[in-house]
């Protein structure tokens, strides 16, 4: 199997970022990652008041002044919008936060970028949101670790795989965050909601739509086709998806 090693981690847009590279990643492409995940930040961090999706929100410039990433961005959040019906929204008051899914398409970007570079196995933990890639031929699978949310670091389940992405969405950092679209209302049924599926930013936003819709969302992530899930309620109360009971092991 290829050696692993640490690299250093990053914060982008007030998350941490970490890394898992093989040994065959080279400084440059190192560098190469922090120069996109900076570039990133400079886009679409809701912290910084120079941001485009700041100044976009504060009038200063229109969606047509802004890099192609952001319309990008913008054009994916729709789309989530639209698969998830409504639950998931870029929209706040007059403005727009895509927080709920530029972290996963932050975490893909240095993905394809380590790729792209030859790097055949790593893992990019952007958040709690993890992206895991390895060649099934050589190397042994990824185990990732679903948390309880608590804080106490127990486990409610391992997902064990080569290449796969799994978000995590709830209200154990910022409780009351993440509200229903519809009523405005604190969305506080679940402590968390982990979602296991192919593309890390389709699972960030249905991760992030099934906590807004609280217990109904035990449903329709059944009918989400590829992606399986596990959800912990704030009675600690596990729910999983019926595929879930094969790739989340204990």
């Amino acid at each position: 199997m290829t050696r692993d090693r640490w690299r250093h981690s990053y914060e982008v847009m007030g998350t941490v970022f970490s890394f898992v590279l093989s040994t065959s990643v080279t400084e440059a492409t190192v560098r190469a990652v922090e120069a996109q995940l900076d570039r990133i930040d400079r886009l679409f961090s809701m912290h910084r008041p120079d941001s485009q999706v700041a100044r976009l929100n504060a009038g200063r410039i229109r969606l047509t002044d802004c890099s192609s990433d952001v319309r990008e961005v913008l054009r994916l959040c729709r789309e989530a919008e639209c698969r998830t019906s409504g639950w998931f929204t870029v929209r706040y008051g007059t403005g727009i936060d895509p927080t709920g899914i530029v972290k996963g398409w932050a975490i893909r970007r240095a993905s394809e970028l380590l790729a792209g570079a030859g790097s055949a196995r790593h893992a990019i933990n952007g958040g709690g949101d993890v992206l895991v890639m390895a060649d099934p031929a050589v190397d042994e699978p990824w185990r990732v670790g679903v948390s309880t949310g608590a804080g106490s670091g127990s486990l409610v389940g391992v997902i064990t795989g080569h290449n796969f992405s799994v978000a995590t969405s709830g209200n154990t950092e910022r409780r009351g965050e993440i509200r229903n679209p519809f009523t405005g209302s604190p969305s506080l049924t679940w402590s968390t909601v982990s979602v296991a599926g192919p593309d890390i930013t389709e699972a960030d936003a249905f991760a992030t739509a099934a906590v807004a819709m609280g217990r109904p969302a035990v449903a329709w992530l059944e009918r989400l086709p590829g992606y399986e899930a596990i959800a912990v309620d704030t009675e600690g109360e596990v729910f999983m998806t019926a595929g879930g009971h094969t790739n989340f092991h204990a």
